[in-house]
């Protein structure tokens, strides 16, 4: 059994004769948060849609918890225990905080289609939804439209939807992107709170966050990965720092 809870070995992805991934290799902790980061262009979006199963690969292998995922549904994917938040968030603006929670809480027991006021008596449902509230410190906008909220707590919001699954792996794609300063703390304080005892694999361009958040640093550059390492031994990679961090990277 592998001691990874996610394998990616040579794959490949092409989009007729243009090819995207170029034989990429990754490997996931079952504990660890883990970033990717690259130049724009360089395939960490594409990655990101082959390992949720919104593409299926060319070639190569996609290994989660011991079973091959590639080229599987989005779904079959989340109920094996993987989710992913998307850089656009992913939300429905006009129901409340709770009622977004709730219909993510419903999914996993095959409620999401019942009629609303037989779920306000499931007490299950009502007892996560209000857990996961008190998680991502959202338990005073309960009753707030979502839409309404400032980004970062949409954000925090996404994330909860996220969660509902209980999954072993979170994929989040740059949640910190249009944050200020202060939102993008909060946000990585969160993610680093709500992740524990779970793996993470986070795209964000803010090295400042991947360098403070980050156990181990994946480098893609046009759809290979040319380093991984400590957020130390990355910053201090001559190869990454010429393809992608620059000079200041180091100071």
């Amino acid at each position: 059994m592998s001691r990874f809870i996610l394998s990616i070995r040579d794959l490949r992805k092409s989009f007729g004769a243009i090819e995207i991934m170029r034989g990429a290799h990754l490997e996931l902790l079952p504990t660890e948060r883990h970033a990717l980061i690259g130049p724009n262009g360089a395939g960490k979006s594409t990655l990101f849609h082959l390992i949720s199963g919104n593409l299926a690969p060319t070639s190569g292998e996609i290994v989660f918890d011991g079973r091959p995922i590639g080229g599987k549904s989005p779904q079959a994917i989340n109920h094996l225990g993987l989710a992913r938040s998307f850089q656009i968030t992913n939300i429905f603006p006009k129901l409340s905080v709770f009622e977004n929670i709730r219909l993510a809480v419903m999914r996993p027991y095959g409620l999401q289609y019942a009629f609303w006021k037989f779920i306000d008596r499931d007490a299950r449902i009502r007892r996560e939804t209000e857990r996961l509230l008190e998680l991502v410190r959202l338990q005073d906008k309960a009753s707030t439209i979502a839409g309404e909220m400032a980004y970062s707590e949409q954000r925090s919001l996404e994330i909860a939807m996220t969660l509902a699954c209980d999954p072993k792996v979170i994929l989040l794609d740059e949640p910190m992107a249009g944050m200020s300063h202060e939102e993008t703390l909060y946000t990585a304080d969160l993610i680093r709170e709500v992740t524990k005892g779970r793996a993470l694999l986070i795209v964000e361009h803010d090295m400042d966050v991947v360098f403070a958040l980050s156990d181990r640093i994946s480098v893609l550059v046009y759809g290979q990965v040319i380093a991984t390492g400590t957020p130390d031994e990355i910053r201090n990679n001559a190869g990454v720092r010429e393809a992608y961090l620059g000079e200041e990277a180091t100071q």
